[in-house]
């Protein structure tokens, strides 16, 4: 007998009965013996499948293929070189060199004050005859297209923004960021590329940036580097100087659409669902505490320039902000804006102290542009004493960031006050957080839409009624993804009942 209490040999086990222990199985691949039968032998192979070859997809998908591509791209990444000077085409290019040898010959035919009177379509008549004598001068022929690309750019140099008014005009482009005089680039469809512009030198893109700056009574050189400004369209600029930029002034302008973007026309471009619109149109027209958070760029202003359209025209808004960029959609609207301090530093006027001064103006809604500090403290006291539908924008990533980010930013205040009392003061104030987010694909999406109910103990409860989830991404880069609602009866149902929209916000969450 064996040590495992059975007989050795092919008698000790009775015919077709199940291997015992310490009975091995052969491995599939080798001859088998007269002793084993050929069902033994298929059982056997299936106790070690076969390992998958490379080239076969594993079943979750994508495989080594995708695999292969992502690395593919990562190396491509790697070892990419970008230029640093877009390619100025042979066009632009002679119609700069020409407007380099014009340009000082023609300043010395006008008085530049008569010509400031002047607006650019009566200038630029005014200057055609001086054009073709500096023309004739210097023995330079043009043909009718050349003349007139040259009249606009002179123009233009003395008029307007030189090299940035044809970006400025194209309303494909949302974003322009000068890097000094060599290098602009622009973002068109949510992605970055070079602009085929160039400045002259870096004193020429230093005198349009303080033509700028001088528009709205502020100024900038080495004394004062930083500034915030805005166009007479609204777009906000910032411009900031050496010796703080090392690469010479830089400049970053954020346009704004000429035609007023509502809550449907975002419903239409695919950053919201049907339902998610209705529920923000009423928010805002039930006079709910809105905070709109997002990161740089995704479309936060925007977001509150829509839904400042379902504002009851006959209630006053007040907008505070550092730089007015704000379009509300309203008759009864005044903007206020913060004033920085001058060469002694004094005279500086907050946003704290502005939101203070709103509160004796009789406002029905105080808008924030933007809460940075302290006067986010402000904010949440005129929402509690009876200016219900307050609105502001901040930094965040989330919701959840959102409301901690607010915590924090009273803590950087003077006010001693715990952290408990404040928490509970956003629970009370604000009603709903609306999340904005720019995705990879350049596109901006509303991913959530969340409620802020109370307080349970010292955290604060929050109820998310709608959100964006990823699902894949398409063949041309584009991510596809669902607005999803959760199904939840929404807690500010109450305010919805006493403007009439209850039925239908509760539609709108479930």
């Amino acid at each position: 007998m064996s040590a495992f209490g059975r007989k050795n040999g092919p008698g000790g086990m009775n015919p077709g009965a199940r291997p015992q222990f310490g009975v091995a199985k052969p491995m599939r691949g080798g001859s088998p013996t007269p002793s084993q039968n050929q069902p033994e032998a298929e059982d056997a192979g299936d106790q070690f499948p076969p390992l998958p070859d490379e080239d076969v997809p594993s079943p979750g998908g994508g495989g080594n293929a995708q695999s292969n591509a992502a690395m593919a791209r990562l190396s491509d990444r790697a070892n990419a070189v970008h230029a640093n000077e877009a390619d100025i085409g042979g066009f632009e290019a002679s119609v700069h060199k020409i407007k380099e040898q014009v340009l000082p010959r023609l300043l010395e035919r006008v008085d530049p004050e008569a010509a400031a009177t002047l607006t650019k379509d009566e200038l630029s008549e005014e200057f055609r005859p001086i054009i073709l004598e500096v023309l004739a001068e210097l023995k330079v022929t043009l043909n009718r297209r050349e003349q007139f690309a040259l009249e606009k750019v002179l123009v233009d140099e003395l008029l307007g923004f030189g090299p940035l008014e044809e970006l400025l005009n194209d309303p494909d482009i949302s974003d322009i960021m000068v890097n000094g005089p060599d290098q602009t680039y622009i973002e068109k469809n949510g992605k970055l590329v070079m602009a085929p512009i160039r400045f002259r030198d870096e004193q020429h893109l230093f005198q349009i940036a303080q033509r700028i700056v001088n528009q709205v009574g502020r100024r900038v050189d080495q004394t004062t580097p930083l500034a915030d400004a805005r166009l007479k369209d609204g777009s906000r600029v910032n411009v900031i100087v050496p010796p703080l930029s090392l690469r010479g002034t830089a400049l970053s302008i954020r346009k704004f659409s000429e035609k007023p973007i509502t809550l449907d026309m975002l419903k239409g471009f695919g950053s919201m669902s049907e339902k998610m619109c209705t529920a923000l149109k009423i928010a805002g027209a039930c006079r709910m505490n809105i905070v709109i958070s997002g990161g740089t760029g995704s479309g936060k202003t925007t977001m509150l320039n829509a839904m400042s359209k379902m504002i009851d025209p006959g209630e006053r808004v007040l907008t505070i902000e550092d730089a007015a960029e704000l379009r509300l959609q309203q008759p009864h609207w005044l903007p206020l804006e913060t004033r920085p301090p001058n060469l002694e530093g004094q005279g500086a006027i907050t946003i704290g102290d502005l939101v203070k001064n709103a509160l004796r103006m009789r406002p029905d809604r105080i808008i924030l542009g933007e809460i940075r500090g302290a006067e986010c403290f402000d904010l949440l006291a005129a929402m509690n004493t009876g200016h219900d539908g307050s609105m502001c924008t901040l930094h965040a990533n989330s919701p959840r960031e959102a409301l901690g980010r607010m915590e924090n930013m009273i803590l950087m205040g003077d006010i001693k006050i715990p952290k408990e009392a404040i928490s509970r003061q956003i629970a009370e104030s604000v009603d709903l957080i609306v999340q904005v987010k720019r995705l990879r694909d350049g596109s901006r999406r509303t991913t959530n839409v969340t409620e802020v109910i109370g307080m349970e103990g010292d955290v604060i409860v929050t109820q998310e009624l709608f959100k964006f989830e990823y699902l894949e991404e398409g063949e041309d880069g584009k991510i596809m993804g669902e607005f999803r609602s959760s199904g939840l009866r929404p807690y500010t149902l109450e305010k919805a009942r006493q403007f009439g929209f209850d039925q239908a916000y509760l539609e709108a969450c479930l």
